[in-house]
Parts: C-alpha cells; sequence; structure tokens
C-alpha cells in the first residue's frame, strides 16, 4: 500500500514538473455537463450529459548520435626494479 501511495505521488510530482516547464500543455476544449436525473417508480432514469474533452500537446524528446574525437590518456605500466622509493616510517623523531 505504502509502494503504491509513493509511485502515485511521485506520478503527480513528475505530471505537475511537465506542466510548469511547458513540457505538457493542456486545454479543455469542451466543458462538461450534468445528466439530467429524474426519480420514477421504477427507479431513477438518467438522460444526457457530457463529459470534458481535453487538447494534451506534449514536446518531444530527440535522440540521436554523432561522432567525435576523444583523446585517451596513454598509460605506461614498469615493473618494479631498482627505482623504488624508500619504504615510509611513521616514527616521531
Amino acid at each position: 500500500m505504502r509502494t503504491v501511495l509513493i509511485i502515485l505521488i511521485l506520478a503527480i510530482v513528475v505530471v505537475i514538473g511537465g506542466i510548469a516547464s511547458g513540457f505538457i500543455n493542456v486545454n479543455q476544449i469542451r466543458g462538461a455537463k450534468a445528466p439530467q436525473i429524474s426519480a420514477t417508480g421504477n427507479g431513477v432514469v438518467a438522460k444526457g450529459g457530457q463529459a470534458p474533452a481535453f487538447d494534451v500537446e506534449t514536446g518531444s524528446v530527440k535522440v540521436g548520435t554523432k561522432d567525435a574525437t576523444v583523446k585517451v590518456p596513454a598509460v605506461e605500466v614498469q615493473k618494479p626494479g631498482g627505482n623504488q622509493a624508500e619504504p615510509v616510517t611513521n616514527n616521531a623523531q
């Protein structure tokens, strides 16, 4: 239950961030109308009504590749020989 709540909160934050940054644009193009409801001896009858309509535009992300030249440093490994450093001691003098 906690995981579902966290995922729902993250989804809401992403939608708010998308709208705030202009990546998502939502426009209502048709308003809602409530249905006409009448109660009779046989029950309740609902007629009409209209759901709202929205026009949603999203930004696009283009992913591609390009050629690039990158300089890579050369690594030279030398075997230990007579050029080793003196061992370090931690003696206080």
